[in-house]
């Protein structure tokens, strides 16, 4: 396992910078160690729906979590508001940084993430582990 660690800077968009960085360095397996950071503007989808919600306002990164992946990443974001009213949900496009994102990734040399539609399951593209 090996670490990277990079910033994005105020406009950014958080989801799509992410996948940018995956592709810049040809990450094949990984997940996120740490996340801080501000939002201007949140997209999120919630669990169990299938249309996305839309925030507008200052927001605190308080946590992100997921697997990550040049072949597909899945991550959960949980965004505080200046009361500390917090929400969480999928991670999509549109999320914008106000001030920062400071990103801590595992990478993982030794296998592949894949996301495929499989038999039987949730009818979501789920994780697949390849080894290299």
């Amino acid at each position: 396992m090996r670490a990277l660690t990079f910033r994005l800077k105020p406009g950014q968009d958080l989801f799509d910078s992410i996948e940018e960085v995956l592709k810049e360095n040809k990450i094949e397996a990984g997940c996120v160690l740490s996340s801080v950071g501000s939002l201007t503007h949140a997209t999120l989808r919630l669990a169990n729906r299938d249309y996305y919600n839309e925030y507008e306002g200052h927001f605190e990164i308080v946590s992100m979590t997921g697997t990550v992946s040049i072949h597909g990443s899945h991550l959960h974001v949980a965004i505080s508001d200046g009361n500390g009213v917090t929400i969480g949900g999928h991670l999509v496009s549109g999320c914008k940084i106000y001030t920062t994102a400071e990103i801590v990734l595992a990478i993982f040399d030794d296998v592949i993430y894949k996301r495929e539609l499989l038999p039987n399951d949730s009818g979501y593209e789920e994780l697949v582990v390849a080894k290299k």
